[in-house]
């Protein structure tokens, strides 16, 4: 009876346990994404994926693919004029073969670089040409504020860093970054782009910014005054944000000696006027001139050491002392942001730094306290055109801050 009531309960346990796994079965539901790139469902191909080597050509690539020497210089000679005479060390190749005992090269596709590619079709008759994948461009419209350098709050937020650069160039003229505190609010608005819908390739234009500065926001709006003319960024009064100087001859300012009637060198040990601004750097920095013009003077002077001087106009000059290295030669002409030199300590100066100074009609000035003019002034006809174009813009950059920081 007990080896009975034994097996009777090993076959419910059995029976049981597999009702329960019958029942906790889950079944692959997942359908199958066929991939579908360059204009082709890979379905309907072998397909091999590959990289250049370093001693690959084009001619070794087609030797790999089972084709005789014959066919290779046939097809060379074909599409040599749509085709790189060279290909790049790392870039990916696609082979799509047919999907039979034969394994035939159908189409061989090269990408230089993520957007263009070469296709090579030998599916009937021999055909070469350059393609581009299909770009699609997405609006984003953030605020935020700055938890830092204005690279890693960027970052932070999950927005390509290197928008950075072009917010630093558009507000060079009316923001020194370097003095923006912690907290300061903004909002952006840019376009980015993206291949084939998916793959991200950055960040395309920017549409309108604001940034908050000393307590008041200094927005950015880009405006052409004539068709496919030249875009300058202005405020929302239509006042042009980029002016004739910039602020510094550095990217980053730490100043350190400003203009000063009486100042005790710390060289020469005694009072004495400071007729510039001292903006501290290392050694190898590059200097920017701060305007266009012309090279005056370039050379050496045992108090200057290595120095530079730039006529703008027939009012302002520029110079530029204590220079490591000098970087153009008299009577050159320089653009607004070009670099000049390389900060050093040479003349007679303690640790490295460059000495700014600046004429007005022939008398040094403190360029600090100098109100400098401006680009290209919105003229009064393109005013109304303007407005109505960034009013939209304005009201999209106002609402997202007010929904971020709404209380």
């Amino acid at each position: 009876m007990k080896k009975t009531a034994v097996v009777l309960l090993v076959l419910i346990a059995l029976f049981s346990c597999k009702k329960k796994q019958e029942e906790f079965v889950i079944e692959d539901s997942e359908p199958h994404r066929p991939i579908v790139d360059f204009g082709f469902h890979y379905d309907d191909f072998n397909v091999h994926y590959d990289t250049i080597q370093s001693q690959d050509t084009f001619e070794k690539i087609l030797k790999k693919q089972n084709l005789n020497g014959k066919k290779v210089s046939e097809i060379i000679k074909i599409v040599k004029d749509s085709f790189p005479t060279s290909v790049r060390f790392k870039r990916p190749y696609v082979c799509l073969r047919s999907k039979d005992k034969y394994n035939k090269l159908q189409y061989l596709i090269y990408q230089p670089n993520r957007l263009d590619y070469y296709l090579i079709d030998l599916t009937d008759s021999i055909v070469g040409f350059k393609k581009s994948r299909p770009l699609t461009f997405k609006v984003r419209t953030v605020a935020g504020e700055l938890t830092g350098p204005l690279t890693k709050t960027l970052k932070s937020m999950n927005i390509d860093p290197t928008l950075s650069g072009r917010l630093t160039k558009v507000f060079a003229w009316s923001i020194d970054f370097f003095k923006s505190k912690k907290g300061d609010k903004f909002a952006l608005s840019f376009t980015e782009r993206y291949i084939n819908d998916t793959i991200y390739d950055g960040v395309d234009s920017l549409r309108a910014a604001f940034f908050e500065y000393k307590g008041e926001k200094i927005y950015a709006f880009p405006f052409a005054q004539e068709r496919n003319g030249k875009v300058d960024y202005y405020d929302e009064n239509g006042k042009a944000l980029k002016n004739f100087f910039l602020k510094a001859p550095l990217k980053f300012v730490n100043i350190t000696s400003r203009f000063s009637k009486n100042r005790f060198h710390p060289v020469q040990l005694k009072w004495k006027a400071h007729k510039g601004t001292d903006y501290a750097a290392p050694t190898g920095t590059p200097i920017m001139s701060t305007a266009a013009g012309i090279v005056e003077q370039a050379g050496y002077t045992a108090g200057n050491g290595n120095f530079v001087k730039v006529k703008h106009d027939k009012t302002y000059s520029t110079q530029y002392l204590h220079m490591s290295r000098i970087l153009v030669r008299r009577g050159q002409r320089v653009k607004q942001g070009e670099t000049i030199g390389k900060v050093g300590s040479t003349g007679l100066a303690t640790g490295p730094h460059v000495c700014y100074r600046f004429w007005k009609n022939g008398v040094q000035v403190d360029a600090l306290q100098l109100k400098l003019p401006n680009s290209q002034a919105m003229e009064g006809r393109n005013l109304p055109r303007y407005k109505e174009q960034i009013r939209p813009l304005k009201r999209e950059l106002d609402s997202v801050t007010d929904l971020k920081f709404k209380k």
